[in-house]
């Protein structure tokens, strides 16, 4: 029977696949299917966005594992649940492997997609981990192993054993992965603000903005903050990243007047953050946040491509 992923089953434990032993077949059979695999479909979602951080991605691999699980031996299978959550990280880590070739090629910054949080805080997570922007960005720099040990372990609390077996590693390996790739997290990122001060520092950029406040603007700032525009060569966006306070305030001031006019601007929470969706004519045209810390506003992130924030809802 074909496996269920691309990257061989060779070594994956019962215990990773909850390997049973009896047969069935039918409607009900079907039926029971669809539960078991409605019951962890917010998960899987979340594994596979963190894995990839984008939305469209992370979707046509729960299709997929679901098409897989459909037609698999599930008779065979004793945990439903640790059966699918295998399968995603094995599509994810296929698709992570290409996705990061795209990416060199990608035409200016690239972010993650923004995905609607107001619903679903955590993305079916027992914890918001690896779901902010500045961490998705940082996970970026990883391999994709490194990738799927960490977003397993902080956002799902996997235990390392379990682990172990769906990235077909042995148990210190997954250890020593995890201590990386949270070590690089720690170190790389300055301590995030509460969601309350973030919020407030977006308003006040918002405000700032529309207006091209120099001194406005560079007093939220950090002295190294960058700003990111991410149109993907769909849209007008910049291709390369400002860096520096003054400059990051003098670019916004220099689009300002035609960049900000006939805009509607309304707040939701994307990606666990407040975020501001920008629409002309009731259509959203870009979604933006800012990552702050103590320092001020470190980055701003302009989410322009089109096809990136589809899933967004427009409700404020």
């Amino acid at each position: 029977m074909e496996t269920p992923w691309a990257i061989p089953v060779r070594g994956v434990s019962a215990g990773a696949m909850g390997v049973a032993g009896t047969e069935s077949d039918g409607p009900q059979d079907l039926e029971q299917a669809a539960m078991d695999f409605a019951g962890v479909r917010p998960r899987l979602f979340g594994i596979a966005y963190r894995m990839l951080g984008s939305a469209s991605e992370a979707e046509d691999l729960v299709q997929e594992a679901w098409l897989r699980w459909q037609n698999y031996d599930r008779a065979t299978v004793e945990n439903p649940a640790a059966f699918l959550a295998t399968t995603i990280t094995r599509l994810s880590l296929n698709v992570a492997q290409s996705a990061r070739a795209r990416r060199e090629t990608y035409v200016g910054p690239w972010l993650p997609e923004p995905v609607d949080t107001g619903a679903d805080p955590h993305l079916g997570a027992e914890r918001g981990e690896a779901l902010e922007f500045a961490v998705l960005l940082l996970l970026e720099r990883l391999t994709p192993t490194e990738r799927a040990a960490y977003v397993l372990r902080e956002a799902f609390d996997y235990p390392y054993r379990q682990i172990a077996d769906i990235i077909q590693l042995n148990e210190p390996a997954v250890r020593q992965l995890v201590s990386r790739a949270r070590k690089h997290v720690l170190v790389e990122r300055r301590t995030p603000v509460a969601k309350a001060e973030q919020r407030r520092l977006l308003t006040a950029f918002v405000a700032a903005a529309r207006v091209g406040d120099l001194a406005a603007l560079e007093e939220l700032f950090a002295l190294d903050v960058t700003s990111y525009s991410d149109g993907g060569g769909a849209v007008r966006a910049s291709r390369f990243p400002v860096v520096g306070a003054s400059r990051v305030a003098k670019y916004l001031r220099a689009f300002a007047s035609h960049f900000w006019a006939g805009v509607d601007v309304a707040y939701a929470s994307t990606n666990g953050q407040s975020a501001a969706l920008l629409s002309r004519d009731g259509e959203v045209f870009a979604v933006l946040t800012v990552n702050a810390s103590e320092q001020g506003i470190d980055q701003v992130l302009w989410m322009m491509n089109p096809a990136k924030i589809t899933a967004v809802s427009a409700a404020p």
